[in-house]
Order: C-alpha cells, then structure tokens, then sequence
C-alpha cells in the first residue's frame, strides 16, 4: 500500500466539517494509519495580516511536503465542479496630483488638468486597453479626490475636501487586480504602468501594487486530479465532475501550495449560494455526497505506489 502525503488547504464552515467527517470514514475503515495527512485550518483568509508570505509560511511548508493538496471550499457552488484553477488577487494604489488654482484656468498650460481628470484618464485607460485580457479583472473600489484627501488604509474608508471653483490637486484611488497566471500579472501590472506614466499636462501620478495572493495555475497534475475525482464521483452514482472556469473562484489559501505539490484541487466543501453575504445558504445535502467522493478519493491516492 502507497503512502499518501496530503495538505488540506482550506476555507471555513462546512468544508471544515466534511473534511473531518471524510477523515472519520478512512478512521473506521482502518486505512488512516497508512495514509499521512496534515489538516491545516486556518482563520484569517478573509482579513489576513501582512506579509502574506509569514501568514501562509505553514501551508507553504505543508506544501513542500505533501504530494496532493486538497482545499474545501465551494467552489461555484455547483456539486458537479471541482476548482483545479485560481486566479491571483492582489490590490494597487492609485495616486494623482495636480496644480491647484481657480476653476475658470482648467486646462490652461500654466495650470493644466487637475488630479481628477488625470485619474479619470487612468481608470478609463485600463479598462479600455486592458479590458479584453482573457480572465483578467481590475477593480477601483475607492476613490477619494479634491483639495485635500485623507485615506486610512486600514479602516478602507476615507474623506475628502474640495470646492467646485478650485482645481482638484489629489486622488487616492484603491483596486484589486485578478491575473491567471504570475506572467498575465507582470503583463497587466507594466501595461497599467505605462498607462499611469501618460500625464496629462500638470499632472502626477505613481501606482503601487501588492502581490497579494499568487495564482493557482491549471497543471497537468491538477487535471489529473480532477479526472480522479470525477471517476471516483461516477462510479458512486453522483456524476461528472468539471472544473470551474477560473472566472467563477476567487483568490483562497490553496494557491499558497498549489505550485508546491504534484497536484491539487480545490472546491470539494460544502455547496451553497450566497456566499460572502447575509444571504449565504448551505445546500446540506450536498454533504454526504461531497463527504463519500473525498473519502474514496483519498483512498485511492493512498494506493498510488
């Protein structure tokens, strides 16, 4: 019998309990003591401290250990879909500056544009030029501009002072940047800084980025996965199981160890709708099938000599 090294990269709730519950079967039917498993939970996906490289050091070790990596999370919601794709989540900061003077000298040479219409020309760049990148998206969520701006970064909130007779000499503008692959983001991240570097006359404007959450990129041995787990899913009655279109799975912990491993998969928790909302709904019976397909999976990979 094959030993099996596996890292459970997760997210919460449900997929917490069908993890636990998977692991109970393989107990009972005497096979855990030949399958090597580390359970990593952790709790601060969704407000994670910095940096992101020393908060995910364990999964990362897990990681370099494991063979699989197997993350519980929904998914799309969707039981009949597995996730072996994952785009990157990272954020920037906009900044620009103009010249403050009266409002009837707007788009004068000696006093040109303003910080508001330089980043309006920003944003407007990225989504035209950008825009039609294949599974790439980038977001203003914030933006603060006028006279005066005061962000607090940590709060996500800020306030602003200007006058419509005053030309606006700053803006603060904060984003979020989804990439498929560490190569599409160095792409996107020079294209937006070319864009950025575009003054209008008397204007500044800098970009900073925050790398964030790496890629999970659909490997070979992420295919392979998926094609085990849809085949142990049939021969339980319960289906084909496809993967998701990266469109449709935000950033999560399991991209940490993806690269690490010789194959993972994500999306096999608790299905619901809803998610990241008050309106969130577990589908519960989704649970025992989701719980008897992961079981038999690592059953399975366990025999792999």
């Amino acid at each position: 019998m094959g030993v099996l090294n596996c890292v459970f990269a997760m997210d919460m709730k449900g997929g917490d309990v069908i993890m636990i519950q998977a692991l109970r079967v393989l107990r009972s039917a005497g096979v855990l003591d030949d399958v090597s498993v580390t359970v990593v939970l952790t709790g601060d996906e969704e407000l994670s401290g910095n940096p992101k490289h020393l908060r995910s050091k364990e999964l990362v070790d897990a990681g370099q250990w494991a063979d699989y990596a197997i993350g519980f999370e929904d998914g799309d919601g969707n039981p009949q879909t597995a996730v072996i794709a994952r785009r990157g989540s990272s954020g920037w900061v906009l900044r620009t500056s103009g010249t403050r003077a009266h409002s009837s000298q707007v788009f004068q040479p000696e006093d040109g544009d303003g910080a508001i219409y330089e980043a309006a020309r920003i944003l407007e760049s990225f989504r035209s030029e950008l825009a039609s990148m294949e599974s790439l998206t980038f977001n203003p969520g914030l933006i603060l501009g006028g006279t005066e701006v005061d962000y607090d970064k940590s709060a996500n909130r800020g306030t602003a002072f200007g006058k419509d007779n005053v030309i606006s000499g700053t803006v603060t503008v904060t984003g979020d940047l989804r990439a498929s692959s560490p190569q599409q983001w160095e792409e996107a991240t020079r294209r937006m800084r070319d864009i950025v570097a575009r003054h209008l006359p008397m204007t500044g404007a800098t970009i900073e980025f925050d790398r964030g959450y790496p890629p999970m990129a659909p490997a070979e041995g992420n295919y392979a996965l998926l094609a085990m787990f849809s085949k142990v899913s049939e021969d339980l009655g319960f289906g084909e199981v496809r993967a998701v279109n990266p469109r449709n799975a935000g950033a999560a912990d399991i991209s940490f160890v993806a690269g690490e491993v010789e194959m993972a998969m994500d999306g096999v928790g608790l299905m619901g709708s809803g998610g990241h909302t008050l309106d969130e709904v577990a589908d519960l019976s989704s649970m025992g099938p989701q719980t008897k397909r992961v079981a038999v999976l690592l059953y399975r990979l366990s025999q792999i000599e």
